[in-house]
């Protein structure tokens, strides 16, 4: 079971959260998100404030 685990946390480690693309000189980050580029941390940022319309529409109703 550790091995499976201790393979996910390096997958996760090297490629970005987004796209899983993998990682230049520069790493961006965004919320503890290891991301590749600008671009992903945009589209990052879009789907948080997407995921928190959609938790407010769903208190109200």
């Amino acid at each position: 079971m550790h091995i499976g685990f201790r393979n996910s946390l390096d997958h996760s480690a090297t490629c970005c959260a987004i796209c899983g693309g993998k990682f230049g000189l520069i790493r961006h980050y965004c919320w503890r998100t290891a991301l590749c580029s600008n671009k992903c941390v945009n589209r990052f940022k879009a789907r948080r404030e997407a995921d928190q319309k959609w938790l407010r529409w769903r208190r109200a109703a």
